[in-house]
């Protein structure tokens, strides 16, 4: 009929709002395990969709992530250096001015260092601490796995490219994930705060249980949009009075789900705000990633200390195995390691109401992914 609005692949008509809202939360621990959070705070995170943890993590284990950061920047830096991409290796910057100087004579330096995907040690670490799943088991109970979207941000001053409009996270996603509660810790790597582009949420944007119609894509980037009217409308949040600014100290956490709406803000400091975001679902539900990459299991309710096969997680890189999958197939040998380009199926997911030099490269395949 004419009116009716047009539904895209991302578009579902039943919502799921008993896997997100407080109905989901599990009953708490009586005596808590290290590191578990106050009942309140698990409870604010069900019925607001986010809470801030101030202090969690040491400075010893946040610094190792510094470390391990620093050494992908002088590998990145000589990789460049090495092909006459740039013309200074810039040793004589620290890690919060490096990337910025590097960027500036080769735009796209920090693209680069986001999508290679590598995981260090100290990474791990932080992932799968027993202090970290013990929070993760307070949200989704004892069996718990990675999610195979990961990401180390990059988030130089004044950058388009790193700077992310309103979504919800499953908007990435297929749609399978609309019916899993996923936790998001995103951890910054210094006090993130409004200057350097902290995130704000809209809370309880989640407690419709539903992905409202995004748009890709956003600007100069492969990020999808959620149009504020579009959002204020379906998920009925006014963001005059929802809209909630979550400034971290170094060496706390944001906690959020897959359904509250967020962004991050344009990093108008000095200092690349560094930070990472980490994601835990069960592992008996679909990540919901189009088939390109399962998760990785952490714990079970039978074997908490189980070891983590990490070898066969790493099998797969996932930006390149997206690229595969909607990247024009003439085009993909062209991409190099100098490629500053980023594409994957959530661009197919919704209209294309902007093309810009990374849809350039998408096929004219129909979907082929969809998943209801």
């Amino acid at each position: 009929m004419s009116g009716e609005k047009k539904l895209w692949p991302g578009d579902i008509q039943e919502p799921h709002p008993e896997v997100f809202d407080i109905r989901a939360m599990p009953p708490q621990p009586k005596e808590k395990k290290a590191g578990q959070l106050p009942e309140n705070m698990i409870r604010q995170f069900f019925e607001e969709g986010y809470v801030i943890v101030d202090e969690f993590f040491t400075q010893e284990e946040l610094d190792a992530c510094r470390v391990a950061i620093a050494r992908q920047v002088d590998d990145l830096a000589n990789l460049l250096y090495r092909a006459g991409k740039i013309k200074d290796l810039y040793t004589h910057y620290g890690l919060f001015e490096r990337l910025t100087k590097i960027e500036a004579e080769f735009p796209g330096a920090n693209i680069i260092l986001h999508k290679q995907g590598r995981l260090p040690q100290a990474f791990r670490d932080i992932w799968a601490h027993p202090r970290m799943l013990n929070v993760v088991e307070q949200i989704i109970g004892p069996n718990i796995a990675g999610h195979p979207v990961w990401n180390l941000r990059t988030k130089t001053p004044d950058n388009e490219a790193t700077t992310v409009p309103w979504h919800q996270d499953s908007a990435y996603l297929d749609n399978r994930s609309y019916e899993v509660m996923q936790v998001t810790a995103w951890i910054p790597l210094l006090d993130a705060n409004r200057e350097n582009g902290c995130m704000e949420v809209a809370a309880r944007g989640h407690l419709k249980g539903k992905v409202a119609t995004h748009q890709c894509c956003w600007r100069d980037t492969w990020y999808v949009m959620l149009d504020e009217k579009e959002m204020e409308k379906t998920l009925d949040v006014d963001l005059k009075k929802d809209t909630v600014l979550c400034p971290v100290p170094y060496g706390g956490m944001l906690l959020i789900n897959n359904m509250i709406p967020h962004r991050s803000l344009n990093n108008l400091s000095n200092d690349i705000r560094w930070s990472l975001d980490l994601r835990w679902q069960r592992p008996d539900k679909s990540v919901g990633f189009y088939d390109l990459k399962e998760g990785v299991l952490m714990r079970t309710k039978d074997n908490p200390n189980l070891k983590i096969n990490w070898e066969d997680f790493e099998q797969v890189e996932r930006h390149i195995a997206a690229k595969k999958q909607v990247g024009k197939k003439e085009l993909l040998e062209d991409a190099g390691q100098f490629d500053t380009t980023i594409q994957g199926p959530w661009m197919k997911k919704w209209e294309m109401v902007h093309q810009n030099r990374h849809t350039a490269t998408l096929s004219d395949e129909k979907l082929t992914w969809h998943k209801n």
